[in-house]
């Protein structure tokens, strides 16, 4: 006898409150699969499933053509440049993100980065281990206090960060072309309109934007020449934001100081990306939302969007397309 239960698959990966709410639900067939399934693989498992979450998986116009019951697809996160909203858009099908339940995590490790770029962690650790002390003094840290950042990008992380580097005595300035300078005013920041007038300036830039045509080589050859010499970049949003040879070539030349890399334009990145050859380069692999709390808080939210919109009462706020609610 065929089942009445609609079927929502979660990937191996997701937190454990995530995969334990969508169990606990009697009408739902929870499906798990693997995190780095194959596209053919893939493909033959979406033909009766009413919701999907993501972790990395791309989700595009093949996926969605092999999912004809397909109600709501969910990022375990707020990125979806592997999603095809369009696609998903076309057939009615909200595409959901975590909203705030990682942004503290996101934010934290940014701000860590550019605390740990302003005192030179890594070189200092170095001179520890090598027994190096004698040489300690030869480039010392920097304060961050009277330091000027630029963030970019002020939604749910960029706020976050940018109270950050606040509480720290920075000066905080923050481009947004899409937030009313008013609002960025009333934050007690300063809006840029101009970001390339503005990059002289700053000793550090932090980006928080989405990834999207817009902002691809966002910082190329050009923008890393406006930028003051010694100034420090962060990135935690997407690879593809910077030009990774643009950003070697400015490092090494020693016009940029440093930077701080969560992410980049491969993942995972080659061993033998140029970058990981400076000294002036912290990387992580793509973890400034992956914490103990944020793990836990993306799984249930995910699960949260997904039984909203099968509840027919969906999460709006985290919705991506809501013109398909129209």
């Amino acid at each position: 006898m065929a089942s009445n239960k609609r079927k929502v698959m979660l990937p191996h990966t997701m937190g454990k409150a995530g995969i334990a709410l969508m169990q606990s639900r009697d009408d739902i067939e929870t499906i798990i699969y693997s995190a780095g399934i194959s596209q053919a693989e893939l493909l033959p498992m979406l033909a009766d499933v009413a919701g999907i979450a993501l972790s990395g998986t791309p989700y595009k116009q093949a996926e969605m053509d092999a999912s004809p019951a397909m109600q709501v697809v969910a990022r375990i996160g707020v990125g979806y440049d592997a999603v095809e909203v369009p696609a998903l858009s076309a057939r009615r099908v909200p595409l959901m993100v975590a909203g705030t339940a990682n942004s503290t995590s996101v934010a934290e490790q940014a701000f860590h980065l550019i605390i740990a770029l302003a005192k030179l962690n890594r070189a200092m650790d170095a001179l520890v281990r090598q027994d190096k002390w004698a040489q300690r003094h030869a480039v010392p840290p920097m304060e961050l206090a009277g330091k000027t950042v630029i963030i970019i990008g002020f939604g749910r992380i960029g706020t976050r960060t940018a109270r950050r580097c606040a509480a720290f005595d920075m000066s905080v300035q923050v481009y947004d072309p899409y937030v009313k300078p008013e609002a960025i005013t009333a934050a007690g920041y300063t809006p840029v309109k101009d970001l390339d007038a503005a990059l002289p300036n700053a000793d550090f830039v932090c980006i928080h934007c989405p990834k999207n045509p817009e902002t691809v080589n966002m910082f190329d050859a050009r923008r890393f020449g406006l930028m003051k010499k010694g100034a420090f970049i962060v990135n935690t949003a997407r690879g593809g934001i910077i030009n990774e040879k643009a950003l070697y070539d400015a490092l090494k030349s020693g016009h940029i100081a440093g930077a701080g890399l969560d992410v980049f334009e491969q993942e995972p990145t080659p061993a033998d990306n140029p970058l990981l050859s400076l000294d002036t380069v912290i990387s992580s692999p793509h973890m400034a939302g992956v914490t103990v709390e944020a793990i836990e808080a993306m799984a249930v939210a995910t699960s949260k969007n997904i039984l909203s919109v099968l509840d027919g009462a969906p999460i709006k706020e985290n919705t991506i397309n809501p013109e398909v609610y129209g």
